[in-house]
C-alpha cells in the first residue's frame, strides 16, 4: 500500500498539473521550481497579435493575461477568430496566453459560447468580471447569491476544464473587496475549477496591516496572484490610492516569501495601473517592474 498523501502535497500536485496543462511551467520555488510571470496585456490592448509578441518577449514575460472582454485585447464576438492568432502568435516565441480577462458573471448562454472558445484555443485559465454590492440593500443575501452564480459557473468550468479566478478589487462597493464574503462564498469549492485571482496590492488596499490574514486565507484557493504597488495620497476630495512602479509603495516583499513557502502554482501577472507614456517608456517600466518582482522572488 503506498504511503498517504498529505493534503499539501495533493494540492501542490494537483496546481502544478494544471499550470502545465495551461502551458505553463510548474512553481513552487522552495521546490526548485520557477513561476510563470505573464504582464496584463490592458496597457498596450491596441497592440497586433504579432507586435504584442514581440513587445511581451522584450520585456521578459513568460506571456500575457489577455483581456477578452468589449473594447479589450479581443473582442468577445471575435474570439473565435482573433483568440487563436493571439495563441500562435506569442507560441512562435515561445509564450503563452495564461488568463483570458472577461465579463463574465454567471453560467447563461453568452458565458459559455465564450468559454468554449477559450477552451478550444487551448487556454486554461480566465478572469471573471466584476461584482458590485447594492449598498442600499442587505449584503449578506447577496453575497448568498452571487455565491450561487460562481457554484454554477464552477460547474460549467469542470465541464469544459477551464479554471475560474475571482480577482478581489478595492473599493467600497466591491465584492471581494473584504476578502472574507469571497471566502465565504467559495470555501468548498475545488480549485481547479474556481479559484481566486488574488491581488496582493488590492488587498493592500484594503486590509493595510492584515493582508497576511487576508493572503493566508485565500491561499488554497489561489490560481494565479496580480502584482501591483501603492500610494496613500491626499487630494481635494479626501485620500486615495494611488497606483505605482512596483517597490516604491506599500505592497510587502513579505508576501513573497510566503507565497514560495506554500503549495501556490499558478502563473503571477504583472498588472500596470499607472501612466507609463509611449512604447519605450512603457518597455522600461514594465522591465523595470519584473526587474524587481523576481528580485522579491529569488
Amino acid at each position: 500500500m503506498s504511503s498517504p498523501v498529505s493534503r499539501r502535497e495533493f494540492l501542490a500536485t494537483a496546481t502544478a498539473t494544471a499550470a502545465l496543462a495551461a502551458g505553463l511551467p510548474a512553481a513552487g520555488a522552495d521546490k526548485g521550481g520557477t513561476y510563470a510571470i505573464i504582464g496584463f496585456s490592458k496597457p498596450f490592448q491596441s497592440m497586433s497579435p504579432d507586435e504584442t509578441a514581440q513587445f511581451v518577449a522584450e520585456v521578459g514575460w513568460d506571456g500575457i493575461e489577455c483581456p477578452v472582454r468589449p473594447k479589450g485585447h479581443v473582442e468577445p464576438e471575435r474570439a473565435d477568430q482573433d483568440l487563436p492568432r493571439m495563441v500562435e502568435a506569442l507560441g512562435k516565441r515561445k509564450l503563452v496566453l495564461g488568463i483570458a480577462t472577461t465579463g463574465i458573471l454567471r453560467a447563461d448562454a453568452a458565458a459559455e459560447k465564450l468559454l468554449r472558445t477559450i477552451a478550444k484555443a487551448g487556454i486554461k485559465r480566465y478572469r471573471m468580471g466584476v461584482w458590485k454590492y447594492k449598498l442600499d440593500q442587505p449584503i449578506w443575501p447577496q453575497v448568498k447569491e452571487i455565491g450561487q452564480a460562481l457554484r454554477g459557473l464552477a460547474e460549467l468550468n469542470k465541464e469544459l476544464d477551464l479554471q475560474g479566478g475571482f480577482q478581489n478589487h478595492s473599493g467600497r462597493d466591491f465584492v471581494g473587496a473584504p476578502v472574507w464574503d469571497l471566502h465565504a462564498m467559495i470555501q468548498d469549492m475545488d480549485r481547479l475549477h474556481m479559484g481566486v485571482h488574488f491581488d496582493i496590492g488590492h488587498a493592500t488596499v484594503e486590509g493595510g496591516y492584515a493582508w497576511d490574514i487576508h493572503s493566508r486565507l485565500m491561499g488554497p484557493h489561489m490560481a494565479a496572484v496580480y502584482v501591483k504597488d501603492f500610494v496613500w495620497k491626499k487630494l481635494d476630495k479626501g485620500w486615495k490610492a494611488q497606483w505605482g512602479p512596483l517597490g516604491e509603495g506599500m505592497v510587502s516583499r513579505e508576501f513573497f516569501k510566503a507565497l514560495k513557502k506554500s503549495d501556490f502554482a499558478g502563473p503571477i501577472s504583472a498588472h500596470q495601473e499607472y501612466p507609463m507614456g509611449d512604447r519605450a517608456a512603457m518597455l522600461a517600466a514594465m522591465r523595470k517592474d519584473l526587474k524587481v518582482l523576481k528580485g522579491w522572488l529569488a
